[in-house]
């Protein structure tokens, strides 16, 4: 059932407004968050191919960190921008998201509303669109699942050059599973046009999709040990175990911790270092990973295994939160329970003012879900959306949020594969 609005009298997010200007002032501010982080972490930006673009243009980018925003802005000279962006990024600061040229957008739903105002921005407002197409933080510095089938349509529709920048740097200096203290590593960005206005009309959209996905690549830990730098936080490893849950010793999942520059786990002992240039070391027992990102690949081909063997199910209370409106945030409903299986998400319990509550989004409707490691400090979060609500989770057993994150993926694989069964079945008859 859908849930009655609740609040003090506050609007919601207005998702038909048409993005704004950015007013000069703020162009501004903009110019000192640049030099700030020019000073602090030394962003450089590489281009290639600009001398093509003459007018608005399309910007898919990686995504490690907020530095990110940073880059783009050096990379075309503090130009006016419309970004694609959660809608709770900037809560109680609505103005702000606006007048920065933000377009709302809830996480892996579908919104012909955004694609509108992609289009108004290029075609009225002559800004370039910056979109981060992997919908959320890459958890292990390397890419994550993209809908690209999706943007090339997109793509083919907005008739723009498509500028694909991909970030070195911008993960391992502030890692999602650790982001304070910040790491001191030099953070570049490599801003390509991919794809000319006049590609993208000669181009299918089968094309222009295989060419989004052989260029959107890249690997921070892979960036770290072959450039030389080394990172001498004496707490580079701490929170680390929340991408590396399980051990590659024993095999039990969930017994990882780790502390200062150390990765263990607690029920066989087995011990990892990781050294001053990212890479992994066993301390009395087999390293079986010395690269970050195979041992998290490892973890996904399990789940993998796991779903299609019919495994799969992971059922908690969670503390239920909706987005209310930008001047209320989020409010507490209550204590719910949620299923994750074959059929999606499901939450379902009864809230705090007695209401029955009921949420469900099929495998089929999320190739990917949004987590938060400790969201604003409130623990372990999961992103749920519908087309007119956002909910914020916090699951019980909080350490398996990683977890989710690859089932999400693999049953949404599957999911697919037996739709298009399905229709061919169907095609035949």
């Amino acid at each position: 059932m859908a849930l009655k609005d609740i609040g003090i009298g506050k609007r919601k997010y207005d998702m038909t407004e048409k993005p704004w200007n950015t007013p000069w002032y703020l162009k501004v501010v903009e110019w000192f968050i640049l030099l700030f982080y020019r000073i602090t972490a030394g962003i450089k930006v590489r281009k290639r191919g600009f001398d093509k673009i003459n007018g608005p243009c399309l910007v898919l980018q990686n995504h490690g960190s907020i530095i990110d925003f940073a880059l783009t802005l050096r990379a075309f000279k503090l130009r006016s921008m419309a970004w694609v962006c959660s809608i709770e990024e900037f809560i109680k600061r609505e103005w702000l998201m606006r007048s920065l040229g933000c377009i709302y957008k809830r996480k892996f739903t579908p919104d012909v509303k955004v694609v509108s105002h992609i289009a108004y921005a290029i075609r009225k407002l002559n800004k370039p669109v910056v979109i981060y197409p992997e919908a959320r933080f890459t958890l292990a510095g390397i890419n994550e699942e993209t809908d690209f089938h999706s943007y090339a349509r997109l793509i083919k529709m907005l008739k723009v050059p498509v500028v694909m920048a991909i970030a070195k740097g911008n993960f391992i200096r502030s890692p999602q599973w650790a982001k304070r203290p910040t790491k001191k590593i030099p953070v570049s960005c490599d801003y390509n046009v991919v794809l000319t206005a006049e590609q993208v009309a000669e181009y299918s959209s089968e094309q222009i999709e295989k060419m989004l996905t052989e260029n959107f690549v890249y690997d921070d830990y892979a960036y770290w040990q072959n450039s030389g730098y080394k990172i001498k936080s004496k707490v580079r490893a701490k929170g680390i175990h929340k991408i590396l849950y399980q051990c590659p010793h024993c095999g039990k999942e969930f017994s990882m911790d780790s502390e200062g520059t150390t990765l263990f786990c607690k029920e066989c002992g087995s011990k990892w270092e990781l050294d001053e240039h990212g890479k992994l070391h066993g301390v009395g027992n087999e390293t079986y990973f010395e690269h970050v990102p195979d041992w998290y690949r490892w973890e996904r081909e399990n789940v993998n295994k796991e779903v299609a063997e019919g495994k799969y199910k992971f059922t908690s209370p969670v503390a239920l939160n909706r987005l209310v409106s930008s001047a209320k945030g989020f409010e507490k409903l209550g204590t719910v329970t949620l299923t994750h299986d074959e059929n999606g998400f499901t939450m379902q319990g009864k809230l705090d003012n007695g209401e029955d509550f009921y949420f469900n989004r099929t495998a089929l409707s999320m190739y990917s879900v949004h987590i938060e490691y400790n969201y604003k400090g409130n623990g372990e979060t999961i992103d749920l959306a519908t087309q007119n609500e956002t909910y914020f989770v916090q699951p019980e057993e909080q350490e398996h949020l990683t977890k989710i994150h690859f089932a999400t993926e693999a049953l949404h694989k599957i999911a697919k594969e037996c739709e298009e069964r399905e229709k061919a079945e169907t095609v035949k008859e």
